[in-house]
């Protein structure tokens, strides 16, 4: 499905905070004067999106960056493409480490090319989460062609000498002047596919390209005070969500938040691209935060009290409730609030989702008896996330 204009703007602003939260200005910069080619992307963003593409990767693909920007990196591959390699960088997405594989992808203009493809995760120092992942592409180089072996045994080369002997025989044949029965003499030889694995030349290219960029992400992480690490220093933080149950909720494209009611003040561990859209606040200015800080003066106490209660006797609720974006506009929130368990049955966190009601000067009550069917959606499909997450999820160690 095509994204609409508005989600498109709505999603490059989130790129440009992506690097902005964390790194200082001039960070950018500092990447394009780097050789390598590479991509650095952010799971925390709906789809998984590339959110800076090095000048050597533009060039080596022939995109221009803002063909590249906002994509996620499925669109390099092909019919081609090894899928048992696409699993490897998935799986390894998954458990949060490096991993290095080689992979066919295709260029603007459709022609493919062997790359070794280098991933590694980069690693909030304060918390442990994993902020982006790293991907350097070194172009393997081409092995010389090797003599192929016919059916007849013959060297390629051997086999062009006999053609110019039985060349006219062969030619007869398939006239039919000499065959009883009918042979395919003119048919391909099968090509024995030659197998390009990455020298150890190029990959510790790949590994030296990675830290040269660590180090620049490191350096201008320092200038924010927001210091990021090539390996997770500390264990993650109480709440902390696995990369890929954020990137299962990025899929889902409505507005929603997952609370955390086993921490302190039930805090926001996950806040969706669209609720970022509407509330207009930043991803880290409402991870960490009880929801109520959206209530304002005008809100309607007993509404909250109402929440309250359906939290406590952990159920669902609908309601319709007075909220105020980051500018203090105001706007009518019908809000469907639902607990979410995890694998055992326990509950592990209450997603919240919002549906705009456009109209500011009235509350109709008539639609809250029950939620709306995109709010149901979203509910199931968060189940759906943590269920599979609380299934799969290992202790990650430090290393």
């Amino acid at each position: 499905m095509e994204e609409s204009s508005t989600e498109t703007m709505s999603k490059l602003g989130l790129i440009e905070q992506s690097f902005d939260t964390r790194y200082s200005l001039w960070v950018r910069e500092a990447l394009d004067e780097l050789q390598d080619n590479f991509t650095i992307t952010d799971p925390s963003i709906s789809g998984h999106p590339i959110v800076y593409a090095s000048v050597g990767f533009l060039k080596m693909t022939g995109y221009v960056r803002d063909e590249v920007i906002g994509k996620n990196g499925r669109v390099f591959q092909g019919p081609k493409t090894d899928r048992r390699s696409v699993m490897e960088i998935r799986e390894a997405i998954r458990e949060e480490r490096p991993v290095q594989v080689s992979l066919l992808n295709y260029r603007k203009n459709g022609l493919p090319f062997k790359m070794l493809f280098h991933m590694c995760p980069v690693f909030a120092e304060e918390d442990g989460r994993v902020t982006h992942f790293v991907a350097v592409q070194v172009p393997i180089s081409e092995e010389p062609p090797r003599r192929r072996r016919t059916r007849s045994g013959l060297d390629e080369d051997e086999s062009g000498k006999w053609e110019l002997v039985f060349g006219s025989c062969r030619r007869e044949v398939c006239s039919g002047l000499l065959v009883d029965s009918p042979v395919n003499w003119d048919s391909k030889e099968p090509e024995i596919e030659e197998r390009c694995e990455a020298t150890e030349s190029e990959k510790l290219r790949a590994v030296s390209a990675i830290n040269n960029i660590l180090s620049v992400l490191t350096h201008y992480s320092e200038l924010t005070g927001r210091l990021i690490c090539k390996k997770r220093c500390c264990l993650p933080a109480a709440g902390f969500l696995s990369s890929s149950l954020v990137i299962s909720l990025g899929r889902i494209q409505q507005s929603f938040v997952l609370t955390n009611p086993c921490l302190p003040d039930m805090p926001i561990v996950y806040a969706s691209d669209a609720f970022l859209s509407l509330t207009g606040y930043a991803r880290h200015e409402v991870l960490g935060r009880n929801c109520r800080f959206l209530s304002g003066v005008d809100t309607d106490s007993s509404i909250l009290y109402q929440i309250k209660e359906s939290i406590v006797q952990e159920r669902s609720c609908t309601v319709q409730i007075l909220n105020y974006r980051k500018d203090n506009s105001l706007f009518w929130n019908i809000l469907h609030i639902s607990p979410i368990r995890n694998a055992s049955g326990k509950i592990a966190y209450f997603v919240g989702v919002q549906v705009e009601n456009g109209d500011c000067k009235s509350r109709d009550e008539q639609n809250l008896r029950r939620p709306d069917r995109r709010q149901l959606g979203v509910v199931g499909a968060v189940k759906v996330a943590v269920r599979s997450s609380s299934m799969s999820r290992c202790i990650i160690p430090i290393p």
